[in-house]
């Protein structure tokens, strides 16, 4: 990350390819408009993963952990968790998924929370507590029980035999259990029967845990469609993730209860315009053939960047404020869009992506959409080497450096 303070003016001098921008102040400002549909006292889990969903997670991070009710940072993997810890991220971090033995000793001296399910987690997490404590480091390993309450993906279900595993767990000298969680299947659908039936099998577990005598602190269940719709879901904190980006978590949830700014553009320009005449194909297998002639212009962008292949002769850009439609198959690094209707399209003109240009906006879920993904899943394939230019009160100050591609 290479920190830096400058306008947002013309970036194509130092960025002539490719770059994502952004904008730090969309982000907090999602953050503050959910922050405001929880209850008071109920604290919040940035969902971080996978880069921070594309967007760049170090720095995102680093804007969000001096909130005081941000109360830490989830992650998928180990790995994701110690390049936090690198980057100088001192907010608790806690590993969604399954954690790998191999890592267990450097995540107990990091302090970094793991998620466990597993009876053997449990004996391996103490054996690494004990081997760390004859290397001279006494530390508890963290953890957060995970609950499967009808995901059916990871957890121990909310059952007798889970009941025993949270037993287990509190009974482990060498393990502090700081957390319990589950996860909502179907909680950005309009119908919230489902959703609510797991709240309500989460809530017995959790007073059967409580009649056990067990206290654990933090009690977490709503992802980002619960926040904007399911109240009483917020217990100690909620997950925050596709919308502290500004993306929505599908088409059924409520758009009327806040206001989200999407987090993320993308922007290229015109390398070469050529004339082509009736009859000619354009990229790969010809599976488009001007019906007349046309002017058509290159951008230096393809799926090796993370933009879809499937947007193939579906999907649009924006120049000079108007759309501008792809033309054939996108390649790897380029693909050509038609600019006929754009007379006044010239090379080295700014082309957007994603986001706005004047009247016109292309978003997220619409690429989404026509290329047969969902949003978020988008913004997490934009490739390393697109480099991440991050903003705030409308100037750059840093840059996450790309992978070269040379």
């Amino acid at each position: 990350m290479k920190e830096e303070s400058r306008s947002t003016g013309d970036l194509f001098t130092d960025y002539p390819r490719v770059y994502a921008q952004i904008d730090l102040d969309a982000i907090r400002r999602n953050v503050e408009n959910m922050k405001a549909l929880i209850a008071p006292d109920t604290k919040m889990i940035a969902v971080i993963k996978t880069d921070g969903y594309g967007h760049g997670a170090a720095a995102i991070a680093g804007e969000l952990e001096s909130l005081p009710y941000i109360c830490g940072f989830a992650l998928a993997t180990e790995g994701e968790a110690f390049a936090l810890k690198k980057a100088g991220i001192s907010g608790p971090l806690l590993v969604l998924g399954y954690a790998f033995p191999v890592h267990y000793e450097r995540m107990i001296r990091e302090k970094i929370r793991i998620t466990v399910f597993r009876r053997d987690t449990l004996r391996e997490l103490s054996g690494a507590v004990r081997a760390l404590k004859e290397k001279g480091t006494e530390r508890k390993a963290i953890v957060h029980i995970k609950v499967d309450t009808g995901m059916n993906r990871i957890g121990i279900k909310p059952d007798a035999e889970g009941l025993s595993f949270v037993e287990e767990a509190f009974g482990t000298e060498e393990i502090e259990v700081e957390g319990i969680f589950t996860h909502f299947a179907r909680a950005d659908e309009e119908d919230k029967t489902d959703a609510q039936g797991q709240i309500a099998a989460f809530s017995r577990f959790l007073e059967q845990i409580r009649e056990r005598g067990f206290h654990i602190p933090l009690k977490h269940c709503s992802n980002s469609a619960g926040i904007l719709e399911l109240p009483k879901a917020n217990m100690d904190a909620v997950r925050a993730g596709v919308t502290m980006y500004g993306l929505w978590p599908s088409r059924e949830v409520r758009r009327d209860r806040i206001e989200l700014t999407p987090a993320l553009s993308l922007h290229s320009q015109i390398v070469y315009i050529k004339e082509i005449e009736a009859g000619e194909a354009v990229s790969y297998g010809g599976t488009f053939v001007a019906g007349e002639k046309m002017r058509i212009a290159t951008i230096p962008v393809g799926y090796g960047d993370g933009y879809s292949r499937a947007l193939s002769g579906r999907g649009d850009v924006l120049i000079r404020g108007r759309r501008a439609p792809i033309l054939g198959r996108i390649c790897m690094d380029q693909f050509m869009v038609d600019v006929t209707g754009i007379p006044q399209a010239r090379e080295s003109d700014p082309v957007t992506l994603i986001g706005r240009d004047g009247s016109q906006e292309i978003t997220m879920e619409e690429l989404g959409e026509r290329s047969g993904r969902f949003n978020y899943e988008f913004a997490c394939c934009i490739g390393k080497r697109v480099p991440r230019l991050f903003c705030r009160n409308g100037r750059i100050i840093s840059v996450g450096e790309p992978e070269q591609d040379f």
